[in-house]
Formats: structure tokens, sequence, C-alpha cells
């Protein structure tokens, strides 16, 4: 799949006319916990020529490219990502810390990691990951029968979060990390542990009886968490003039 995907990467960067900086997984295989029929969720960076934002009309900042039903792949504009980068957006620092990554060019992924502690904001990734975790929670796992998969997608935001709580930084992207560092009472450990054993394995987790310790922890945990991210402040110095010069020395070093 690996020779796919750079191909396709390449294919995107003739028929857009464009130079792709990176290219990483995203989504359940870069989180740790795919199954067997994960699809792959392929995101990228990518650079027009300078020609191209000298207009007048505002032009699509995202390329998408559904291959099938096991291959997505889709990118952002460099001026669309590091306005995101600017407000801290969750999943973009995601990207860059992937540890499936499929393309690298010029540098550029290199150097917004070098930035990303300036730009990190504990409160709007707080927001982000809680919401997710509350609305899945709310969909998915009310009830004595549950979508039992979704735990997944629960408790990672949630452990994303109590990751900002414990140590204001931007939290690991693996699972089984945020797991083994923040998650100590035996009981709930095991339950989660054989959860993941079971999708990983490739079982069918569809609706099953609820695990009581699980959905105990999350309802405390939103809780807790709904109170700490209304406290907590982030005081930042702007970043748009670093912004600025890091897009202007792609613009001319990919284009020159």
């Amino acid at each position: 799949m690996n020779n796919t995907i750079i191909e396709k990467i390449h294919e995107i960067e003739l028929e857009h006319q464009v130079k792709v900086l990176f290219a990483v997984e995203s989504g359940s295989r870069a989180w740790g916990f795919p199954s067997q029929d994960s699809d792959y969720d392929v995101r990228f960076v990518y650079i027009h020529s300078p020609e191209w934002y000298l207009s007048i009309d505002e032009k699509r900042d995202v390329i998408e490219v559904p291959i099938n039903e096991m291959l997505d792949i889709n990118g952002w504009d460099i001026r669309k990502a590091l306005k995101l980068f600017r407000k801290s957006n969750p999943p973009l620092l995601e990207w860059l810390v992937s540890d499936i990554h499929y393309y690298e060019a010029y540098g550029f992924k290199e150097e917004m990691l070098q930035l990303r502690n300036q730009v990190f904001s504990p409160r709007a990734s707080l927001h982000h990951y809680l919401n997710m975790a509350k609305g899945n929670f709310r969909e998915y796992l009310q009830g004595e029968q549950v979508k039992i998969k979704k735990y997944f997608y629960v408790l990672r935001p949630i452990l994303a979060c109590k990751w900002i709580e414990k140590y204001n930084l931007n939290p690991p992207i693996l699972f089984q990390n945020l797991v083994h560092e923040l998650i100590t009472e035996p009981e709930l450990l095991q339950a989660i542990e054989d959860l993941l054993k079971r999708k990983i394995a490739g079982e069918e987790l569809d609706f099953e009886k609820r695990v009581d310790v699980i959905n105990d922890f999350i309802e405390k945990e939103i809780r807790h968490l709904t109170e700490f991210a209304e406290s907590i402040q982030t005081e930042l110095e702007d970043p748009t003039d670093l912004l600025d010069q890091l897009y202007r020395k792609y613009l001319k070093m990919v284009w020159e």
C-alpha cells in the first residue's frame, strides 16, 4: 500500500500542479487501534507556485482524492495549514507527530515541529478533544447495549485532555502511550487492554453489553474535564510573523 500511496501523491502533484511537502497517516492506524479492514486515511500539505496565490479570486485550498473504500487521500494548501497551525488545530498537530509517514520533502514538517510549542493552545485542544469525546459518548455509548468499538473514540480524546492537563503539552498520537501513562487503576486498565486486543485481532466489535468500569471512568472524566477546560487560560505571543516567514521561505525554496 505504501507504494500505491506514493504513486497517488505524485499523480496529485502532476494533476494539480503542486508540490507535496509531507504526507502521513491519520485516523485509527495512526492512533494505534486499527482493525484488520481499517482504511488508509492519508493527509498531506502541499504548495502551489507563487503565481497561484497572486490572484484577486479566492481559490479552493483543499485537495480531496477518495480513491476507494480502503484509501482516502486529502490535503491542505500550505497557507490553509499555517492558518490552522496558528490556531493550534489539533488534527494538524497530530499529522505532524504521526509515526506513519509516507512522504516528506524540503524539510517543511520538521520546521513546523520546531514551532509547535509556540502555537500550541491547551484551551483550544482541550475543547476540541472534549467535544469529540462528548459527542461520541452521547451518540454511541448510552444504554445497556452500546456500540463497543466507539469506546476508543471516546477514550482517546479524554486521555488526550488528561495529558494536556498533566503536562500542558500536545498529547502523543498513540492511544497505547496515553493509556500506559495515564491509566493506573488495574480493573479499568485491564478492560481497555482487553478491548484493544480484540479490535486489533479483527473481531467485529459491534453492539454488546456496556463495560461499566469504562463508562464510569468516562462520565467522571467528562465532568472533571469540562470544569477544567473552562478554567484554563492560554496566553501566547502572536506567531503570525514567524509563520509568514515560513510561508515565504517555502514558496521561494520549492519553486525557485
